[in-house]
């Protein structure tokens, strides 16, 4: 099956290239929620509405995602981007998505450090978490048509989906369900093993982690290089979810750097939290703490930056690994699991966020508002909020 819809040759590169900057800076400054809520998003534009990837190419891109380190969503974007528009529009999708993150970061970053406080915005939070449960939901059922009718696949989905309630790591779910789907699907052709394509998407994290390991400095004064390593390092070998992020910004800056306190970070947690985008944007919000506009500019180039790298090396090869039996196996394996975890996600969210009857109701107006009148998730979202912050000032949700 060709997994491209739209014939890329006839296409302008400029055209190409204005309609990738135009859909992911729109998707920057309304993703909210967390990478499974973006990558939804994602997919309501790129697959239902532009047709411009096949649900089985969007998958294949998610599994490739989510077994190389960083942050899924922005991945997804440069993904795209490089297969609308090559190496130029990686570039103009990963960066449109994550602008609108860093300049909103970088805003509240300077009112924080001259008046020690952050805005108000927990009224409409909960507004977003209840609308965004639905939006999520409904991209898993559009994604998982193709994967139900698979036992094989189905059984994976359901089984990842229960571990990960059980607290077993992403990580671990994304590469066994791989590798069980690679075993599954190559059962009677134990021969060609695509072993310089695997090795595309391992080696690369391997050289890069190990390169970096020990370059930051361990010392109370930081400094541009420090602080650029530091987030290099993160951005190389980060999986899983903004969890895990904030393991290691407590591990680095606060124990070992003492670069910031305990409630500087918190309050960059809280920050990565509640604007679009991914979570990773903290990262501008610490650097603008700690080094000022220069401290901002160096840790978010770092830490997004082996994202880039990581799908230039890998984008090309995902097309070819679809056409081995081996890869492929491996491929529908990651997919059910992606899946499975997405839809992990929504019972997590749906259990600190839907505690009331404000906000059940705000699920369920989001959820009829997608199956009877297909709103777009910016317009969800939107809705949501207006809703949080309603109910709010009522006393309706606290």
């Amino acid at each position: 099956m060709d997994h491209e819809i739209t014939d890329q040759k006839d296409e302008k590169p400029a055209r190409v290239l204005r309609e990738l900057a135009s859909l992911f800076f729109r998707l920057g400054v309304t993703s909210f929620g967390g990478p499974a809520a973006h990558i939804a998003m994602m997919e309501e534009d790129v697959v239902k509405r532009r047709q411009w990837l096949t649900h089985e190419h969007f998958l294949d891109l998610l599994g490739a995602t989510n077994i190389i380190p960083g942050p899924n969503s922005t991945e997804m974007a440069i993904h795209v981007g490089y297969v609308k528009g090559g190496w130029k529009g990686l570039i103009v999708a990963g960066v449109s998505f994550l602008l609108p993150a860093v300049a909103i970061s970088l805003l509240i970053a300077h009112f924080y450090v001259v008046y020690g406080s952050l805005p108000e915005v927990g009224r409409f939070m909960w507004g977003i978490r209840s609308g965004i449960i639905a939006v999520i939901l409904a991209a898993v059922y559009r994604l998982g048509k193709p994967i139900v009718v698979k036992k094989f696949s189905l059984v994976i989905g359901i089984a990842v989906f229960i571990l990960n309630l059980f607290r077993v790591g992403e990580i671990t779910l994304l590469i066994g369900a791989g590798c069980i789907g690679l075993l599954w699907g190559s059962r009677s052709k134990w021969t060609s093993v695509p072993l310089p394509m695997l090795l595309s998407i391992f080696l690369p994290v391997g050289i890069t982690a190990i390169g970096i390991r020990d370059a930051a400095t361990v010392s109370d004064i930081p400094t541009i290089t420090s602080l650029g390593l530091f987030f290099l390092k993160i951005g190389s070998i980060l999986y899983g979810s903004g969890y895990v992020l904030v393991a290691f910004l407590q591990g680095g800056l606060v124990d070992t750097h003492h670069w910031l306190s305990q409630s500087q970070l918190l309050d960059a947690i809280a920050v990565g939290q509640f604007t679009p985008g991914p979570v990773l944007s903290t990262s501008t919000f610490i650097g603008y703490v700690i080094l000022g506009v220069p401290g901002a500019m160096i840790s978010t180039a770092c830490i997004f930056f082996p994202s880039f790298v990581f799908v230039l090396i890998i984008g090309q090869f995902i097309p070819k690994m679809r056409k081995s039996a081996l890869s492929a196996g491996f491929l529908d394996g990651v997919n059910a699991a992606s899946l499975g975890l997405m839809l992990a996600v929504c019972v997590v969210l749906g259990r600190s966020t839907l505690s009331g009857p404000a906000t059940w109701l705000i699920f369920i107006a989001s959820a009829i508002a997608i199956v009877r009148w297909n709103l777009h998730a910016g317009w969800i979202v939107g809705g949501a909020a207006v809703l949080g912050w309603v109910f709010s000032l009522f006393g309706l949700i606290s």
